[in-house]
């Protein structure tokens, strides 16, 4: 979730359009139709990625408010559907193609951040309940992490599953009404053994962690730091630790226009894609700024890839559920066991 409260003008009359219940597809706003969406293009490799006439689509409208914005898109193939969360309202979202948003659950402890693991299994970084938990296949509720140390979590952001079931996920700290002693007083980022035996603390050195994701073959962890507006980069290690040594800054989104690095996906080739000033930015292995999806909104809270063929880029803003197509798949949820070479 972007914490960044620069209201802009766009976001006060779509707050106040939301007032009036969720509106999707053909029945959208004008204002989005003229609003100035464009696919820009920083670099020639961007045409193996993305045509630059691609329409970029607003599928649903009405959601966020002070608590929190629409959030953690997450793509459900078997049942061709598209889970978020909308958490002001602490509601989890289902969006099926050609359809109004339906309510799948609330109330959702105001969750953000959606994943699945290998089995499937849906999990959520709660912000009420300051948790991860995991929705089993019975349909009842496993917590994964709600403390380090004997001291409570924050308010878990992001989570991402590795292909062998470890989990990670991002814990922004910010000070309670009320700090007790059992509460942290430091950022962190996490890992979470497949056995659910030990969690580790990886990093503890971020502002504000946020989005994080593997590269596709999984030897690279992007975290966001959103405060700082940019992505960081670690090498990870046989036993799926980081190696802190490698920390280094991957790309720099910030600028003049609303924005700040938040949700974050990859693509089969090793593009990444993240919200930043002014819309989505994608990136190519290497942190070059190939081109931006600018979609009219002030932020772009957390994306992810879906359809058949994984070609669909859904992304939240703050108050909406949009969608754009791309010419290469992205990494498909659950993550798809690596093959091993030799």
């Amino acid at each position: 979730m972007d914490m960044d409260r620069d209201i802009s003008r766009r976001h006060m009359l779509a707050l106040s359009a939301a007032a009036g219940g969720l509106a999707f597809e053909g029945g959208m706003s004008r204002a989005f139709a003229q609003a100035s969406t464009r696919i820009e293009q920083l670099a020639p490799e961007l045409d193996k990625i993305i045509a630059t006439s691609e329409p970029i689509k607003e599928l649903a409208t009405g959601f966020g408010g002070p608590l929190g914005p629409a959030e953690g898109p997450l793509w459900w193939k078997e049942g061709g559907f598209l889970l978020f969360t909308d958490i002001h309202n602490s509601r989890r979202m289902k969006h099926m193609p050609g359809q109004a948003p339906s309510v799948d659950l609330e109330p959702s402890n105001r969750a953000n951040g959606l994943t699945r693991d290998q089995q499937g299994r849906l999990l959520s970084c709660e912000h009420d309940t300051r948790r991860v938990t995991r929705r089993e296949l019975d349909g009842s509720l496993t917590v994964l992490a709600n403390s380090f140390q004997g001291r409570r979590l924050n308010r878990p952001n992001d989570v991402v599953v590795k292909s062998d079931g470890a989990i990670y996920f991002t814990d922004p700290w910010s000070s309670p009404a009320a700090p007790e002693q059992w509460d942290l007083t430091f950022a962190g980022v996490y890992r979470l053994t497949p056995d659910l035996g030990t969690l580790s603390l990886l990093v503890d050195n971020f502002v504000f962690p946020n989005g994080l994701a593997f590269s596709p073959d999984e030897s690279v962890l992007y975290v966001n730091d959103t405060r700082r507006g940019h992505i960081r980069a670690f090498d990870v290690q046989p036993n799926g630790t980081i190696a802190r040594q490698s920390d280094r800054v991957f790309a720099d989104l910030r600028g003049s226009e609303p924005g700040v690095p938040d949700g974050m996906k990859v693509d089969v080739a090793g593009n990444v894609y993240c919200g930043g000033a002014g819309g989505i930015w994608i990136l190519d292995p290497q942190g070059r700024k190939l081109g931006r999806i600018v979609h009219g909104y002030p932020a772009t809270t957390n994306i992810a890839f879906g359809g058949d063929d994984w070609k669909t880029l859904y992304f939240t803003s703050r108050t909406h559920l949009g969608s754009v197509n791309v010419k290469i798949s992205g990494l498909p949820v659950p993550a798809s066991a690596l093959k091993k070479s030799g």
